[in-house]
């Protein structure tokens, strides 16, 4: 098969498309023949070196694709050879074919096509498994979302919106503000302008930023308040007052899906499987498609995503 290989840490220059050895299938996993993959910040984090590579993983990167079994591995019940599944990884979507814990499988949703489903695993279950079962949104409460023109910030405003949730949103201008008001959200603050610590306080807040936002962020919390930080794109480092921790009775998550157990995956894809499929089922919540790349291509892909011109995800296409 072929396979998008990062041959050195550096720029997009470094992704190339080459013939590598297929996948077979160990006990408890199947192969599926990607159809499609998606693009997350953790592919462009780990062409850069940043996100060190653990035993077992594959060297391509890729955290979800959707396509058709094309192999069954000893012990895995409930799917055939021919099922059209989109999938949860923990890298190896950028290629032909993938080998994929059976327990991070995942039908596709009643009126979601086979090649869009690509987009859907990782962004529902990043938000699902970090606004609900780490930081326990509830209906009335006020999420704040950084990044709400990306995948994950334009899922986020959907689901949280399902939950009854009230709506905050950080966008870099007026267009991507106005995007994201239309997607649900009841207020967008243009970053570049306005600063998001005047409009609070939150009760949850998602960051995919990092850096230098972790003092604002704990500064906007509401009593009883819930960070939860699951990107770095501002850096690795942050300040924090701790008196704002104590006296709010406030708590900070990190987290990151990628290195969870297989154990914790299936768990959250069951999740979403049985709360998110019949919100975009029944058209409650819709995946934000920026645009469609051939699998080769992913270069010009992570070029697009770096720039931060995208709204919703970047698909690439075999």
């Amino acid at each position: 098969m072929k396979a998008v290989a990062i041959t050195e840490h550096g720029g997009p220059e470094v992704l190339q498309w080459v013939d590598v050895e297929d996948p077979t299938p160990a006990a408890g996993e199947v192969v599926v023949d990607v159809v499609a993959s998606a693009l997350n910040r953790a592919d462009v984090m780990q062409r850069w070196g940043l996100y060190p590579l653990q035993p077992g993983w594959s060297p391509y990167p890729g955290l979800e694709v959707s396509g058709r079994i094309s192999a069954i591995g000893e012990g895995v019940t409930g799917w055939q050879v021919g099922d059209e599944v989109c999938a949860l990884l923990t890298g190896g979507g950028y290629a032909q074919k993938v080998a994929v814990p059976a327990g991070q499988l995942l039908t596709i949703p009643k009126g979601v096509g086979l090649t869009e489903a690509a987009g859907l695993p990782e962004v529902t279950a990043t938000v699902w498994s970090n606004i609900v079962m780490t930081a326990g949104l509830k209906a009335g409460e006020t999420l704040l979302v950084h990044g709400g023109a990306g995948g994950v910030g334009t899922m986020a405003i959907q689901i949280a919106k399902a939950l009854g949730a009230r709506v905050v949103t950080t966008v870099g201008g007026a267009v991507k503000a106005a995007q994201a008001r239309e997607l649900g959200a009841d207020a967008a603050i243009d970053y570049r302008t306005d600063d998001f610590t005047e409009h609070g306080p939150y009760d949850v807040i998602l960051d995919v930023v990092g850096g230098d936002y972790l003092e604002r962020n704990v500064r906007s919390l509401a009593a009883d308040g819930r960070l939860v930080v699951i990107g770095l794109q501002k850096g690795l480092e942050g300040q924090l007052n701790l008196a704002e921790i104590v006296f709010k009775r406030a708590s900070v998550h990190g987290t990151t899906l990628r290195t969870r157990s297989k154990e914790y995956k299936a768990e959250v894809v069951g999740e979403v499987q049985k709360n998110v499929w019949p919100m975009i089922e029944n058209g409650t919540v819709k995946l934000v498609i920026d645009q469609t790349l051939p699998m080769a291509d992913a270069a010009e892909g992570h070029r697009l995503m770096e720039a931060g011109g995208h709204l919703g995800k970047i698909l690439l296409i075999n």
